[in-house]
């Protein structure tokens, strides 16, 4: 049995290649709910009310997909130009101790800047801290061909290590009584509501401008055409006049600047202080994420909020039948699997000996 690259690629196979996918989640999953002992038809109802059934279910799903569609982003954009950046939980976390930093450390400072104008130097200050995080990496693929996936996810333990130094040292809030968290941010530094009485906050609306954004620049920019075209042979983009290592600059730097805004997001809308355990999984999650969209920005959108549903709606769904919630990451995981299959099997067919 082997692979062979299919000369023409059906059109209606690619709408179908996604459904089957789904399809073959939902009945893999569905084995496990039956092993578990609970019903599938009621497991499945409880997890899509728990996630979309109520303005509360709605609002937390949204709430938790706004890191994920900024993570997201950032691995689809790297991964774009085959810049493997495995490190977004790292630039997450860098990119909001960089918006305490300049937000909620501002008052001992001597500096009395307007709300707005110090607003938005904390936000540039975490894009700008992600941003630099991601280029170092970037720098020695280019220049010296080391592997950016060892050192981007080596870099995020040194980072947590770094915001524990922090929040235990300069950085923590006097008044936290000995717990390691930072200086709160003022009232007038957060993000306003969406949805009144709810956690879903502006920051929905900043995630899917930066989605709509960043697909423009995919596609008609000329910087987008070099990403794709790094992407998809680096020697061959070189030999066209392709600025290869100015690509991967700007990559790194686009990618990591993403992440860090996530953190500082994160921070504004929902937190307003930084703590250690701020993340679980946003930048590791955000892979999977940029895989189940195809790397396509406004995919990412769909997919943020599809895993953010399935994380959610697990909570609920756990304590009516007494499935375990990790049957959540299961669905996630099988989805992934499955959509990349489908996909792989669009783009080649199976020839037997």
């Amino acid at each position: 049995m082997r692979l062979v690259k299919r000369t023409v690629q059906s059109r209606l196979a690619l709408v179908l290649a996604p459904l089957g996918a789904i399809l073959f989640t939902l009945f893999i999953s569905a084995l496990l709910v039956l092993w578990a002992g609970a019903p599938v038809t009621q497991t499945y109802g409880l997890l899509l009310r728990g996630a979309f059934g109520s303005v509360f279910a709605l609002s937390e799903t949204l709430t938790r997909a706004i890191p994920l569609m900024l993570t997201g982003l950032a691995a689809a954009v790297a991964f774009k130009a085959r810049l493997f950046n495995i490190g977004a939980e790292g630039q997450l976390y860098v990119g909001a101790l960089a918006a305490v930093a300049v937000g909620g450390l501002h008052g001992g400072t001597g500096f009395n800047l307007p709300p707005p104008l110090l607003f938005v130097l904390m936000m540039c200050a975490a894009a700008i801290a992600g941003a630099l995080l991601l280029l170092g990496p970037a720098l020695l693929k280019a220049r010296l061909g080391v592997d950016e996936v060892v050192t981007t996810l080596l870099l995020n333990f040194i980072v947590l290590l770094l915001v524990s130094m922090m929040l235990d040292g300069p950085m923590k809030d006097p008044t936290a009584m000995g717990w390691p968290q930072s200086v709160a941010l003022s009232g007038e530094l957060e993000l306003s509501r969406l949805i009144p009485q709810t956690r879903v906050h502006t920051g929905l609306l900043w995630a899917c401008a930066l989605a709509a954004a960043l697909w423009a620049l995919m596609k008609y920019t000329v910087l987008g055409f070099d990403i794709r075209a790094v992407g998809a042979n680096a020697r061959a983009a070189a030999f066209a006049g392709v600025p290869v290592t100015r690509t991967v600059v700007l990559v790194s730097l686009l990618s990591g600047g993403l992440a860090g805004l996530a953190g500082a997001i994160e921070v504004a809308g929902r937190t307003s202080y930084l703590t250690l355990d701020m993340s679980p999984g946003y930048g590791y999650s955000g892979i999977v994420i940029a895989m189940l969209a195809a790397l396509h920005p406004l995919g990412v959108i769909a997919a943020s909020v599809f895993v953010a549903g399935m994380l959610v709606g697990a909570d609920s769904m756990s304590r009516a039948v007494g499935v375990p919630t990790y049957i959540a990451d299961v669905i996630v995981a099988a989805s992934l699997i499955s959509v990349l299959v489908a996909t792989l099997l669009t783009q080649y067919k199976i020839k037997l000996k």
